[in-house]
């Protein structure tokens, strides 16, 4: 004869326990998932802030005369820039194999945006040549 078993299921105990881990492995899961996306958003919004900032230091020259200036201002109403055109000179610039004069200048763009409480910033610096006036 074979012996049956009065236990029928799950104690209590043991159904808790499980309940528990569940709970807290679902808890690491939110929380993983929860920081890819915070990682995701901050990704994008510094994507938009170089773009923002490569649009401003290719109209330098194109839109504007190159000089020495300073300009600012502000992209949907979350991203401000600014620009900051200033001579630049290494010692080394001067006569190209044409003969004639070139002017150096560095063009600084910087975007900047607030996240929360976290200040957040882009910058971007390259040199522009332009005639001599």
């Amino acid at each position: 004869m074979i012996k049956k078993s009065k236990q029928q299921g799950f104690s209590l105990l043991e159904i808790l326990i499980a309940f528990s881990i569940l709970a807290f492995s679902l808890g690491i899961l939110l929380n993983i998932f929860s920081g890819g996306l915070r990682r995701t958003i901050v990704s994008e919004e510094y994507q938009q802030a170089v773009i923002i900032a490569q649009s401003k230091l290719a109209a330098a020259g194109v839109e504007t005369a190159l000089e020495e200036a300073k300009g600012h201002g502000k992209v949907q109403d979350k991203y401000t820039w600014s620009v900051q055109v200033q001579a630049y000179d290494d010692g080394k610039m001067g006569v190209d194999a044409d003969g004639s004069s070139l002017e150096a200048f560095q063009v600084t763009v910087k975007v900047q945006w607030a996240e929360g409480k976290t200040e957040r910033i882009v910058e971007l610096t390259t040199l522009r040549l332009a005639a001599k006036q």
